[in-house]
């Protein structure tokens, strides 16, 4: 056998090894992603059920800021291990978009309209905006199955926001506004995150450092507590799933999702959202979908599952 013959074996079976290592990648994003979705999706219905008891959404950030900020502050901190000044701005422009502000842009979108209407306009919105955004200023080809997903998931929002019209009556815009306005803030920190030089605990404590120096201050001079009119297990509960699960282990979790699957990928799998704040709301808030409103969350999952496609291989375009 000369070495002609054998080139396309050893080329086959280069193939053959990178195969299982990309799928086991894909497995592990694809994990990150769901834990993800369901802590995220929890956010939602937690935060629905004490910001319509005596805790309000000023108390709600401050837990997770707060508290996200002792906790993980040691991760840029360290003695003899800070980060430049330059990863310092960087993680500025992260809490702009993902951190204090995104909080209460969502928080007003909950007031104005309701927890499913919320839960289903800014994760529905934001695998768009991010795939969009990528193609308009990073000139990244999206192929036709995600183009069709966008457009399942947009479909399948509108209609899930008109069957929940129908039973709480017309959202407002202003809320509308602040959900979708909210969405292309989070796509757009997918993309920013996918190229900076941070790790995914170091841009969740930069995010919680950043939020809490900016509003905890202002929080207390104010005198916005309600703490003295919650219980201490509505306290706690809080605690445990604004300060840890959503200030750290959430933004670490969808960190690593966004490196392993990519950001339009890894956005598109948090549409899954509405599906299933809907499903945990059952049981905890005994909120139950209508049956136009459980067709509509079926479109938004098969957008979704259009929409997490691989991207088609650049070498196919005709510019290269």
């Amino acid at each position: 056998m000369n070495a002609d013959d054998a080139l396309p074996r050893d080329r086959e079976a280069g193939t053959s090894a990178r195969a299982p290592r990309l799928s086991r990648s894909l497995l592990i994003g694809f994990g990150w992603a769901a834990l993800t979705v369901t802590i995220f999706s929890g956010w939602f219905v937690v935060t629905r059920f004490s910001v319509t008891r005596e805790l309000r959404i000023w108390d709600i950030t401050a837990l997770r800021f707060g508290i996200g900020a002792v906790l993980l502050a040691p991760a840029v901190l360290r003695p003899g291990r800070t980060l430049p000044l330059a990863a310092w701005g960087e993680g500025l422009v992260f809490m702009l978009l993902w951190g204090m502000p995104f909080v209460l842009l969502v928080a007003l979108g909950l007031r104005l309209t309701t927890a499913a209407q919320a839960a289903s306009i800014t994760p529905a919105l934001m695998p768009v905006f991010a795939g969009v955004f990528a193609w308009a200023f990073l000139r990244e080809r999206q192929g036709r199955a995600r183009w069709v997903g966008y457009g399942a998931i947009v479909a399948g929002m509108a209609a899930l926001v008109a069957a929940g019209a129908a039973v709480h009556g017309a959202p407002s815009p202003a809320g509308l506004g602040a959900l979708a306005l909210a969405a292309a803030m989070w796509a757009t920190y997918t993309l920013l995150y996918r190229r900076s030089g941070l790790n995914p605990i170091q841009s969740a404590a930069l995010i919680c450092v950043w939020s809490a120096v900016l509003f905890v201050p202002a929080y207390w001079l104010l005198g916005l507590s309600r703490f003295s009119d919650a219980s201490a297990g509505e306290i706690a509960l809080q605690v445990v799933y604004q300060g840890v699960l959503m200030s750290g282990v959430a933004i670490i979790t969808f960190n690593r999702s966004v490196a392993l699957l990519g950001s339009s990928a890894a956005t598109a799998i948090i549409a899954l959202l509405p599906a299933v704040a809907s499903l945990l709301a059952v049981p905890i808030l005994g909120e139950v979908p209508s049956l136009p409103e459980a067709l509509a969350i079926a479109v938004i999952v098969a957008g979704v599952l259009l929409a997490a496609r691989p991207t088609p291989d650049r070498r196919t375009s005709p510019s290269t």
